[in-house]
């Protein structure tokens, strides 16, 4: 069998001029193999971006589904024969941009999040406490951040099905509408919250 070593030696050279003859070495010393981490990285990203952009297109959906019955003149007729297929059709149509968009920034927190989580899971056995501490104000502070983010995306979507702003005028509408009725908003929230929590018995209650 032919060897680097030997290789030149033979008269394949003379056949072929070209030809090579490479020792690939065991352990991960292709382009693969060196950016793996990186790929992985990749891997994780895309992912979240993904998952968070089928469930932006969701909240979109039946958005625009309850806003063509809400603002309907005369019900049933000023509505759409199939309102969620036409809302659907209406967010892919014109509002894939902007779905991608808030589910991009919400995916780079949620990156950073399990960053934090792997760094924290690598300084466990560390006594440095300091670390310790600003990893865990970092992770406390980035979990409020993501909570505040998908509230506000969600509100922002809403917006996005009724007006068809873009993204940052919608996200702007939905902050400052939340502000000016932030005592409504609250005892909504927690109204609603009450009433999923008596509807998921009802449901489970009917199923057993």
């Amino acid at each position: 069998p032919l060897s680097p070593q030997t290789f030149n030696a033979t008269n394949v050279t003379k056949l072929c001029p070209d030809a090579q003859c490479l020792f690939a070495f065991y352990g991960g010393e292709t382009a693969y193999h060196r950016y793996l981490v990186a790929l992985q990285f990749f891997n994780v990203f895309m992912f979240f971006w993904l998952a968070n952009f089928v469930i932006a297109l969701g909240q979109v959906t039946l958005a625009g589904a309850f806003a063509s019955y809400y603002w309907a003149f005369k019900k049933p007729d000023d509505m759409p024969a199939f309102p969620l297929f036409s809302a659907f059709g209406r967010a892919l149509r014109y509002h894939t941009g902007s779905l991608a968009f808030g589910s991009l920034v919400l995916a780079v927190v949620q990156v950073i999040r399990v960053t934090l989580e792997y760094l924290d899971h690598r300084l466990k056995a560390a006594e440095n406490k300091f670390a310790k501490f600003l990893l865990s104000c970092l992770k406390c502070c980035f979990w409020c951040l993501e909570k505040f983010i998908k509230f506000l995306n969600r509100n922002a979507y809403i917006m996005i099905a009724i007006y068809g702003t873009n993204f940052c005028a919608s996200a702007r509408n939905a902050f400052f509408l939340l502000m000016r009725n932030i005592i409504r908003v609250a005892v909504l929230d927690k109204v609603t919250d009450f009433l999923f929590f008596l509807g998921k018995l009802l449901i489970v209650g009917s199923v057993g």
